[in-house]
């Protein structure tokens, strides 16, 4: 048994959180990242020299394996949110993760921890929800070991669902609503970050799978009068036709940014939460984090005049 941990996309949103919890473990860790300059930020997460930013694109079959090699854990959080003509949900989503998985077998790579999401089937007629599913089968059938871990929509302050509509309160007239009823059971990064480190600690976690959420289940129109009410909007919320959204996002998913495209349009459709049934945090030994526990505190600033919360919610 080494003292390395390799986590592929560790500079990423979720990744920070599970290096920080990797070096308080005292392994030392590996962020295996396409930019490392991006990465220079968690050094200071560990003692000198603990934390070490490697180039690693997961669509690079040498440096995967020069990442995984004397490793004895191994966490894929790659993903995309929208496809570019420089990375496909095929090849970051399928290819990239069998190329982990595989790279991990041939180096004796103890456990794998594959993050993937909920809704996740390679039947999906949503290419992100086809690819996560056709990912998890590819990491299955290279390490049979492997741990899966489907997360909800994920919060936190770097997050880019909470952050990203309280910023639409500063710009937007009312607030727009699409699919409203769609269920998500949103759960925190912490949370999640943690769920890595104990599937990656046990050996019973081998070839699960666990369905990641937080402690309530909400329709997203409700997620959105909440956003409306930390950050102090008094907005109308206005039910958007759904042809019509489906026609801007054929033009939007063109524009630079991507701020719709049709094939979110198809995940927004579908919940987003837990399979009755299914392992999931408590199966791991954590309590899930409440919404209402952390994310006033980071769209605080996006209230008008500054940070200050209603006594209704500075408990």
């Amino acid at each position: 048994m080494t003292d390395v941990a390799t986590v592929f996309g560790g500079s990423g949103f979720i990744g920070r959180y599970v290096v920080r919890r990797l070096a308080r473990a005292g392994k030392t860790v590996r962020v295996a990242v396409r930019n490392t300059d991006r990465a220079l930020f968690l050094k200071t997460a560990g003692k000198i020299g603990q934390i070490v930013p490697l180039h690693a694109p997961v669509t690079d079959d040498a440096a995967v394996k020069h990442a995984v090699e004397g490793a004895d854990w191994v966490v894929n959080l790659v993903g995309l949110l929208t496809e570019s003509r420089a990375a496909s949900f095929q090849a970051i989503h399928v290819d990239g993760a069998a190329r982990i998985a595989r790279a991990a077998t041939a180096a004796g790579v103890r456990r794998l921890v594959q993050v993937s999401a909920i809704g996740a089937d390679p039947n999906s007629d949503s290419r992100y929800a086809a690819t996560k599913g056709a990912g998890e089968n590819a990491v299955r059938g290279a390490f049979p070991g492997a741990t899966i871990l489907r997360p909800s929509i994920v919060f936190g302050p770097e997050d880019n669902f909470f952050n990203r509509f309280a910023g639409m309160t500063r710009m937007l007239p009312f607030m727009p609503v699409i699919e409203g009823a769609t269920r998500m059971q949103p759960v925190f990064a912490g949370d999640v970050a943690d769920a890595i480190l104990a599937a990656l600690r046990s050996d019973d976690t081998a070839g699960k799978t666990f369905e990641l959420g937080g402690p309530k289940v909400w329709l997203f129109v409700d997620l959105l009068a909440y956003i409306l009410k930390v950050t102090g909007r008094p907005l109308a919320l206005v039910n958007m036709p759904v042809p019509l959204v489906r026609l801007q996002a054929r033009v939007l998913e063109l524009l630079p940014g991507k701020l719709l495209t049709r094939d979110q349009l198809k995940m927004l459709a579908r919940d987003n939460v837990v399979t009755p049934g299914a392992l999931g945090l408590g199966d791991l030994g954590i309590g899930a984090t409440a919404v209402e526990q952390i994310v006033p505190g980071y769209l605080s600033r996006f209230r008008p005049g500054g940070g200050r919360r209603p006594a209704s919610l500075a408990a």
